[in-house]
């Protein structure tokens, strides 16, 4: 990437999917004048990055839906949501999935609920938790981009995965990560066997040249 070159506009996400509805694109189109609003009010992403926002944010988050599908009726946990990645993208392709948004942190689910509401998401609602804490509820798919260690996210999701009944490999039933860098002593040290996925398989660009995929199935 060039160092005078942002993306401030969503073109870039244009060049990967090509399956938005008029107003899902409409939606997208939106993220980076709602950020930069709440962004002067609540930080929650440096300057560097809303310079390269679709790049940095909203193509990272749908890296996911390059590797999985998201079904109607499906629930997902996005844990440790900050400012709303990845749910918010993940929420504006699949509207008929519903997303949790949890975070710590109460002002980051501020600007979550007031972006969601400002895009018209109904799909998406917030809660201000920590995921340990969370006791009530049973997930379909735990989503984390780089939360915390492979070995906590796993043990703090476990509990929060229930069995989805489908064949369909590419509708994830478990714990889905995006994280960046060498993995192999994290992977190690969580005593896990995650599938790993490169990102920058799906998306060719130097940004995305040491960030990953993991995905840890959900079996009983």
């Amino acid at each position: 990437m060039e160092p005078s070159q942002t993306y401030q506009t969503p073109e870039i996400i244009w060049k990967y999917f090509a399956d938005f509805t008029e107003k899902e694109k409409t939606q997208i189109s939106k993220l980076y004048t709602l950020y930069l609003d709440w962004n002067s009010r609540i930080n929650v992403i440096s300057r560097k990055d809303m310079d390269n926002f679709y790049l940095h944010h909203v193509l990272h988050s749908l890296a996911i839906a390059a590797a999985f599908q998201f079904k109607a009726g499906m629930q997902v946990l996005d844990l440790g949501c900050g400012g709303g990645f990845p749910g918010i993208p993940l929420a504006i392709l699949f509207p008929e999935t519903s997303f949790l948004m949890v975070d710590s942190i109460n002002k980051k689910l501020t600007v979550v609920k007031e972006v969601a509401q400002e895009l018209g998401l109904t799909n998406i609602a917030t809660r201000h938790s920590r995921v340990e804490d969370i006791r009530d509820k049973k997930f379909d798919a735990v989503l984390s981009r780089a939360v915390a260690p492979l070995k906590d996210l796993w043990t703090w999701s476990k509990p929060l995965l229930r069995k989805y009944q489908t064949e369909d490999e590419q509708v994830p039933n478990g714990l889905v990560c995006l994280k960046g860098g060498d993995l192999a002593q994290e992977i190690f040290e969580s005593g896990c066997k995650p599938y790993v996925w490169d990102v920058d398989t799906f998306f060719p660009e130097p940004y995305f040249a040491e960030k990953h995929i993991l995905y840890l199935p959900f079996r009983k």
